[in-house]
């Protein structure tokens, strides 16, 4: 298996340099979601969080894990009862087992939630199963070998598992759904805190993965490419769709050159257009053109043609941040944002403006993406690595809840009621 850790640090709008700078993924390349701007006061040592099962079955099981921001970031695992840290020694050789129970059971299907307490935590997630529990292992570090849909040989690979992801810090809560990797099963989020305030994201419907298996099997139909190779099935059963960026994964000739012709005409428009890209940072909007090749924002870097596997990923070829200044890193989510929902031959200022209901109308673009969000219930939660990106005032896409002062979240497996 591969150990993967992964830490969540802030609101893609308020900062100009993107979650892949600050992240270690080992596993999926996904750039983390970002916190909003942090409030005056200091949150409380622990949060309650309220796990509630609306599946249908009686036998789901959660687990919480993420770095203790209070015990120097050690990896940590709640234990059973939900309401025990435990911090897991370093084994002295790879994958062995956690050797204390974290599987949390949830109350029966349409129950009262289950009632559990975590410390601050940094790239936090809550994982679910339904039917069986998971196995996590551990590795020297010690590190946690979580679940893998891209390792064959994974011991959770044929359940039904999946994830929201939280950091809970000293300033506040940030949570979000997150269907970057995969869509399996529905999760929402609703935030309740100090004041009286509530923020939600409702995320898939019940059966909202076999409405998004049936959408990558018509878009498969229509565009003859390889949609339909991201529906995984378990005993005739739609198990999980994976993302394309995932899909590439377990086939690296899947989408080779699906983003070439939409790329070239990108690329012929702003050989005499001018692109504009606002930053939402000190570095105020910048333009570019392309010359010699590249798009490039004179005095600041240039990106050249990116690959399918690039524009979905979001971090490799011209899209791979390393070593690039803070203003690049400002203008790449952006760009990033625009080439999955393809924007950039009907707005020449990004982050496009107009309505959402603009994103993924041309023929070429990221469906995966198109269809999770037909999808969700309030048409919210992350698709693709930086689906945070939206204008100044824009309508959000990514999903998420915030607050400085919360008081509960209340995480439901299955459509919220």
């Amino acid at each position: 298996m591969i150990s993967r850790r992964k830490f969540v640090t802030g609101s893609l709008a308020a900062l100009a340099v993107p979650a892949a700078a600050a992240k270690l993924v080992t596993e999926e390349r996904k750039p983390p979601v970002r916190l909003r701007p942090a409030a005056d006061a200091a949150t409380a040592s622990t949060l309650a969080v309220g796990l509630v099962n609306n599946t249908g079955n009686d036998t789901v099981y959660a687990y919480v894990t993420g770095q203790a921001i209070d015990n120097n970031n050690a990896l940590m695992l709640l234990e059973a009862d939900g309401q025990t840290p435990y911090y897991p020694p370093s084994p002295s050789s790879t994958n062995q087992p956690v050797p204390v129970n974290c599987a949390i059971p949830l109350n029966a299907s349409g129950g009262a939630a289950k009632p559990i307490t975590i410390p601050h935590l940094a790239g936090a997630r809550i994982w679910f199963s339904i039917g069986s529990p998971l196995t996590f292992q551990l590795n020297p570090g010690p590190a946690l070998v979580e679940p893998s849909v891209t390792n064959p040989s994974d011991p959770n690979i044929d359940l039904q598992w999946d994830f929201a992801e939280l950091t809970y810090n000293s300033a506040q809560l940030f949570a979000n759904i997150s269907m970057v990797d995969f869509v399996c099963i529905p999760i929402g989020l609703s935030l309740a805190d100090s004041s009286g305030g509530q923020q939600s994201a409702a995320g898939l419907p019940n059966g909202g993965l076999d409405t998004v298996c049936s959408g990558l099997s018509a878009q498969a139909s229509a565009d003859g490419q390889g949609w339909g190779q991201l529906i995984v099935t378990n005993g005739g059963q739609n198990l999980r769709a994976l993302s394309p960026t995932n899909g590439i994964v377990m086939d690296s000739s899947l989408f080779s050159g699906y983003y070439d012709s939409y790329v070239s005409q990108v690329w012929s428009m702003y050989s005499s257009a001018t692109l504009s890209v606002d930053t939402q940072a000190s570095f105020g909007t910048v333009t570019g053109q392309v010359s010699g090749g590249e798009l490039t924002f004179s005095g600041v870097g240039s990106f050249g043609q990116p690959s399918a596997a690039d524009i979905f990923g979001c971090n490799s070829g011209p899209f791979n941040p390393a070593g690039m200044s803070a203003e690049m890193l400002a203008i790449l989510p952006r760009l990033a944002a625009a080439f999955n929902r393809s924007t950039l031959l009907i707005d020449s200022s990004q982050p496009d403006g107009e309505n959402p209901s603009d994103y993924y109308t041309n023929a070429i673009t990221n469906h995966y993406a198109r269809i999770v969000h037909a999808t969700a219930l309030d048409h919210r939660g992350y698709a693709f690595p930086y689906d945070d990106v939206a204008p100044t005032g824009g309508a959000d896409q990514s999903g998420a809840v915030s607050s400085g002062s919360p008081s509960l979240l209340t995480v439901t497996l299955g459509s919220v009621h």
